[in-house]
Protein backbone atom coordinates (compact mmCIF):
# COMPACT_ATOMS: atom_id res chain seq x y z
CA UNK A 1 0.00 0.00 0.00
CA UNK A 2 3.02 2.40 1.01
CA UNK A 3 4.40 2.20 -2.50
CA UNK A 4 0.95 3.58 -3.88
CA UNK A 5 0.31 6.33 -1.79
CA UNK A 6 3.92 7.20 -2.79
CA UNK A 7 3.19 6.72 -6.52
CA UNK A 8 0.04 8.92 -5.98
CA UNK A 9 2.32 11.81 -4.54
CA UNK A 10 5.03 11.54 -7.13
CA UNK A 11 2.34 11.88 -9.16
CA UNK A 12 0.84 14.78 -7.75
CA UNK A 13 4.71 16.37 -7.51
CA UNK A 14 4.64 15.93 -11.58
CA UNK A 15 1.36 17.33 -12.09
CA UNK A 16 2.26 20.57 -10.07
CA UNK A 17 5.28 20.86 -12.12
CA UNK A 18 4.31 20.50 -15.16
CA UNK A 19 1.90 23.70 -14.42
CA UNK A 20 -1.28 21.87 -14.17
CA UNK A 21 -2.36 22.06 -10.42
CA UNK A 22 -1.35 26.04 -9.26
CA UNK A 23 -1.61 27.06 -5.51
CA UNK A 24 -3.69 24.49 -4.07
CA UNK A 25 -5.66 23.01 -6.98
CA UNK A 26 -7.13 20.10 -7.93
CA UNK A 27 -7.32 16.87 -6.38
CA UNK A 28 -5.64 13.15 -6.94
CA UNK A 29 -6.77 9.93 -4.75
CA UNK A 30 -5.64 6.46 -4.82
CA UNK A 31 -7.77 3.19 -4.11
CA UNK A 32 -6.91 0.36 -2.14
CA UNK A 33 -9.44 -2.42 -1.29
CA UNK A 34 -12.48 -0.53 0.27
CA UNK A 35 -10.33 2.33 1.20
CA UNK A 36 -9.61 5.69 -0.71
CA UNK A 37 -7.31 8.04 0.24
CA UNK A 38 -7.38 11.31 -1.23
CA UNK A 39 -5.24 14.84 -1.00
CA UNK A 40 -6.83 17.04 1.93
CA UNK A 41 -9.01 20.28 0.93
CA UNK A 42 -6.36 23.09 0.38
CA UNK A 43 -3.86 20.85 -0.13
CA UNK A 44 -1.35 21.61 -2.85
CA UNK A 45 -0.46 18.81 -5.11
CA UNK A 46 3.29 19.34 -4.94
CA UNK A 47 3.47 19.07 -1.19
CA UNK A 48 1.62 15.82 -0.59
CA UNK A 49 3.35 13.04 1.64
CA UNK A 50 1.64 9.57 2.31
CA UNK A 51 1.16 10.50 5.92
CA UNK A 52 -1.10 13.10 5.44
CA UNK A 53 -3.48 12.21 3.03
CA UNK A 54 -6.84 11.90 4.12
CA UNK A 55 -8.48 8.35 4.26
CA UNK A 56 -12.09 7.68 3.32
CA UNK A 57 -14.43 4.20 3.13
CA UNK A 58 -15.85 3.84 -0.59
CA UNK A 59 -19.38 2.20 -0.37
CA UNK A 60 -22.38 2.15 -2.84
CA UNK A 61 -23.67 5.61 -1.69
CA UNK A 62 -20.13 7.18 -2.10
CA UNK A 63 -17.26 8.12 -0.03
CA UNK A 64 -16.97 8.33 4.09
CA UNK A 65 -14.43 9.90 5.85
CA UNK A 66 -12.59 7.48 8.17
CA UNK A 67 -9.55 9.38 9.14
CA UNK A 68 -6.67 11.66 8.72
CA UNK A 69 -7.62 15.26 7.41
CA UNK A 70 -10.71 16.95 6.13
CA UNK A 71 -10.70 15.47 2.70
CA UNK A 72 -11.16 17.19 -0.78
CA UNK A 73 -14.65 18.60 -1.14
CA UNK A 74 -14.40 17.05 -4.49
CA UNK A 75 -14.43 13.54 -3.08
CA UNK A 76 -17.95 12.65 -4.76
CA UNK A 77 -16.16 13.09 -8.57
CA UNK A 78 -13.92 10.77 -7.17
CA UNK A 79 -16.27 7.68 -5.79
CA UNK A 80 -18.27 8.60 -8.86
CA UNK A 81 -15.48 7.37 -11.17
CA UNK A 82 -14.36 4.20 -8.75
CA UNK A 83 -17.83 3.48 -8.23
CA UNK A 84 -18.53 3.38 -12.36
CA UNK A 85 -14.96 1.29 -12.67
CA UNK A 86 -14.19 -1.46 -10.14
CA UNK A 87 -10.41 -1.32 -11.22
CA UNK A 88 -9.87 1.94 -11.31
CA UNK A 89 -6.92 2.81 -8.82
CA UNK A 90 -6.36 6.15 -9.31
CA UNK A 91 -8.69 9.26 -10.04
CA UNK A 92 -6.78 12.94 -10.54
CA UNK A 93 -9.04 16.36 -10.67
CA UNK A 94 -7.41 19.48 -12.09
CA UNK A 95 -8.06 23.24 -12.82
CA UNK A 96 -5.78 23.04 -16.03
CA UNK A 97 -5.85 26.06 -17.95
CA UNK A 98 -6.61 25.01 -21.22
CA UNK A 99 -9.42 22.15 -19.93
CA UNK A 100 -10.75 24.59 -17.97
CA UNK A 101 -11.10 27.56 -21.29
CA UNK A 102 -12.28 24.39 -23.82
CA UNK A 103 -14.94 23.64 -20.61
CA UNK A 104 -16.54 27.01 -20.82
CA UNK A 105 -17.18 26.27 -25.16
CA UNK A 106 -19.56 24.36 -26.13
CA UNK A 107 -19.32 20.30 -26.43
CA UNK A 108 -17.71 18.92 -29.54
CA UNK A 109 -20.55 16.63 -29.60
CA UNK A 110 -22.84 14.80 -27.11
CA UNK A 111 -19.99 12.04 -25.85
CA UNK A 112 -16.75 14.45 -26.57
CA UNK A 113 -16.03 17.76 -25.09
CA UNK A 114 -13.10 18.20 -27.57
CA UNK A 115 -12.71 17.56 -31.08
CA UNK A 116 -10.10 14.52 -32.21
CA UNK A 117 -7.31 16.89 -33.83
CA UNK A 118 -5.02 14.47 -32.86
CA UNK A 119 -4.20 11.13 -32.27
CA UNK A 120 -3.11 10.97 -28.52
CA UNK A 121 -6.63 11.43 -27.02
CA UNK A 122 -7.97 9.18 -28.64
CA UNK A 123 -5.14 6.28 -28.03
CA UNK A 124 -5.33 7.64 -24.33
CA UNK A 125 -9.05 8.69 -23.30
CA UNK A 126 -11.43 8.28 -26.06
CA UNK A 127 -14.71 9.34 -24.68
CA UNK A 128 -14.87 12.94 -22.85
CA UNK A 129 -18.28 13.96 -21.91
CA UNK A 130 -18.90 17.71 -20.85
CA UNK A 131 -21.06 17.26 -17.36
CA UNK A 132 -23.21 20.76 -16.94
CA UNK A 133 -22.14 22.81 -14.23
CA UNK A 134 -22.21 22.61 -10.97
CA UNK A 135 -20.83 24.52 -7.80
CA UNK A 136 -17.18 22.66 -6.70
CA UNK A 137 -18.48 19.68 -4.50
CA UNK A 138 -21.65 19.29 -5.67
CA UNK A 139 -23.19 16.03 -5.10
CA UNK A 140 -25.53 16.26 -7.80
CA UNK A 141 -22.95 16.51 -9.97
CA UNK A 142 -20.91 13.63 -8.89
CA UNK A 143 -24.32 11.50 -9.42
CA UNK A 144 -24.78 12.93 -13.42
CA UNK A 145 -21.37 11.49 -13.64
CA UNK A 146 -22.05 8.44 -12.05
CA UNK A 147 -24.56 7.78 -13.91
CA UNK A 148 -23.71 9.01 -17.36
CA UNK A 149 -24.23 6.20 -19.95
CA UNK A 150 -21.66 6.82 -22.16
CA UNK A 151 -18.70 4.37 -21.31
CA UNK A 152 -15.78 6.44 -20.12
CA UNK A 153 -12.71 7.06 -18.21
CA UNK A 154 -13.77 10.80 -17.22
CA UNK A 155 -15.05 13.92 -18.20
CA UNK A 156 -14.68 17.26 -18.34
CA UNK A 157 -16.63 19.49 -16.50
CA UNK A 158 -18.31 22.38 -17.78
CA UNK A 159 -16.52 26.13 -16.24
CA UNK A 160 -14.48 24.01 -14.15
CA UNK A 161 -11.81 21.20 -15.86
CA UNK A 162 -11.29 17.57 -15.73
CA UNK A 163 -11.44 14.32 -14.05
CA UNK A 164 -10.40 11.15 -15.14
CA UNK A 165 -9.41 7.29 -13.75
CA UNK A 166 -7.06 5.15 -14.45
CA UNK A 167 -6.27 1.54 -13.63
CA UNK A 168 -2.61 2.30 -12.21
CA UNK A 169 -1.96 5.94 -10.93
CA UNK A 170 0.66 7.00 -14.05
CA UNK A 171 -2.34 5.95 -16.50
CA UNK A 172 -4.39 8.15 -14.28
CA UNK A 173 -1.73 11.36 -14.40
CA UNK A 174 -1.16 10.88 -17.94
CA UNK A 175 -5.17 10.93 -18.74
CA UNK A 176 -4.84 14.20 -17.08
CA UNK A 177 -2.01 15.56 -19.52
CA UNK A 178 -3.44 14.33 -22.42
CA UNK A 179 -6.71 15.97 -21.81
CA UNK A 180 -4.94 19.02 -21.16
CA UNK A 181 -2.68 19.34 -24.25
CA UNK A 182 -5.59 18.16 -26.62
CA UNK A 183 -7.48 20.83 -24.86
CA UNK A 184 -4.24 23.55 -25.44
CA UNK A 185 -4.44 22.43 -29.10
CA UNK A 186 -8.14 23.32 -29.75
CA UNK A 187 -7.83 26.07 -28.45
CA UNK A 188 -4.91 27.16 -30.61
CA UNK A 189 -6.20 26.02 -33.68
CA UNK A 190 -10.17 27.24 -32.97
CA UNK A 191 -13.19 25.66 -34.62
CA UNK A 192 -12.88 27.77 -37.63
CA UNK A 193 -13.86 26.28 -41.38
CA UNK A 194 -11.07 24.00 -42.81
CA UNK A 195 -9.57 22.75 -39.42
CA UNK A 196 -9.01 19.13 -39.88
CA UNK A 197 -10.49 16.50 -37.37
CA UNK A 198 -9.47 12.40 -37.51
CA UNK A 199 -12.19 11.28 -39.75
CA UNK A 200 -14.72 8.49 -38.62
CA UNK A 201 -12.32 5.68 -40.12
CA UNK A 202 -9.66 7.27 -38.19
CA UNK A 203 -10.80 7.28 -34.92
CA UNK A 204 -12.46 4.03 -35.19
CA UNK A 205 -8.63 2.67 -36.14
CA UNK A 206 -7.17 3.76 -33.41
CA UNK A 207 -9.80 3.71 -30.76
CA UNK A 208 -9.72 0.30 -31.50
CA UNK A 209 -6.17 -0.60 -31.50
CA UNK A 210 -5.52 1.39 -28.05
CA UNK A 211 -9.01 -0.44 -26.93
CA UNK A 212 -10.21 2.98 -25.74
CA UNK A 213 -14.22 3.83 -25.79
CA UNK A 214 -15.32 6.39 -28.86
CA UNK A 215 -19.26 6.08 -29.14
CA UNK A 216 -22.13 7.96 -28.07
CA UNK A 217 -24.16 4.71 -26.18
CA UNK A 218 -22.83 1.88 -24.00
Amino acid sequence: MSDLLAEACRGGRHLESLGLSPGSSGNISVRVGDRVHISPTGAALGGLTEDHLSVMALGADGLEHVSGPRPSKEHGLHSALYLRDPDAVCVVHLHSTHAVAASCLPPWNDHSALPPLTPYLLMRVGNLPLIPYHPPGDAAQARLLRDLDIECHGALLQNHGPVVAGRTVSEAVDRAIEIELAAQTMMLVGRTPGVRVLTDNETEHLTSTYRQPWRAAL
